[in-house]
């Protein structure tokens, strides 16, 4: 079984207050960083850029898990592996050549990942599997966060951990997850959780209850604790 992670997406954070909420999310026990970085055209939303994941790098040592709801994603993939990104998911969706940019983000030498749309098939990342480190499962459509949880991807997610059996990659989902939604995606072959508005709810001295809550829902659906 994978290891388990817990991924706050700081989309959800106090964007006045972002070094300090970042870190907040980390002294409570976050796993990793979830950065959304969105264009206004592959989404309806704009967040940020390479500057601000360059601007956070310096104070945070665990893992940058950059997704990049961004068309063309090609043209960014060396701005944001130099600015600090670990991992950097493009969108089945985004492009016509999702192939080569998985080459690129390897060749970069970031981790690789490929995210799908509720409304794509996971066919449409068959032939790339053996370039993925990770795929993402979106559990909402993306471009807003606070959404509620898409319930049919469940099956989703258990035919893309179907399809990914015996390989070295991890499976993250993304919307809606919360205490009450954690477990079904875990029980389904999720091992990555992104979650934004479920751990930056409340004060900073909170987010480290928000990610226990998550993290103890996880665990109960693999199996590992009663």
């Amino acid at each position: 079984m994978r290891n388990l992670a817990i991924a706050p997406s700081i989309l959800a954070a106090d964007f006045a207050n972002l070094g300090q909420e970042t870190l907040a999310a980390i002294n409570g026990g976050a796993d990793m960083v979830h950065l959304d970085i969105m264009d206004g055209h592959f989404v309806p939303n704009i967040s940020f850029g390479p500057d601000v994941v360059k601007a956070l790098r310096p104070h945070i040592t665990q893992p940058f898990d950059v997704h990049l709801m961004i068309s063309p994603a090609d043209p960014y993939l060396e701005s944001f592996a130099k600015a600090g990104g670990d991992i950097i998911t493009v969108h089945a969706e985004a492009g016509p050549h999702l192939h080569r940019s998985l080459q690129a983000i390897r060749a970069l030498g970031k981790r690789a990942g490929v995210a799908l749309n509720p409304g794509t098939s996971e066919t449409a990342i068959a032939h790339v599997l053996d370039l993925a480190d990770l795929v993402l499962v979106m559990t909402v459509n993306p471009g807003f966060g606070g959404q509620k949880f898409i319930a049919p991807m469940v099956e989703k997610i258990r035919r893309v951990s179907d399809m990914c059996a015996g390989r070295d990659i991890d499976i993250e989902v993304d919307g809606g997850i919360t205490p009450l939604t954690i477990g079904v995606a875990a029980a389904a072959g999720a091992n990555y959780f992104v979650a934004g508005s479920a751990v930056f709810n409340g004060k900073p001295e909170t987010y480290g209850a928000n990610i226990a809550a998550l993290r103890q829902a996880a665990e109960s659906a693999r199996g590992l604790i009663a």
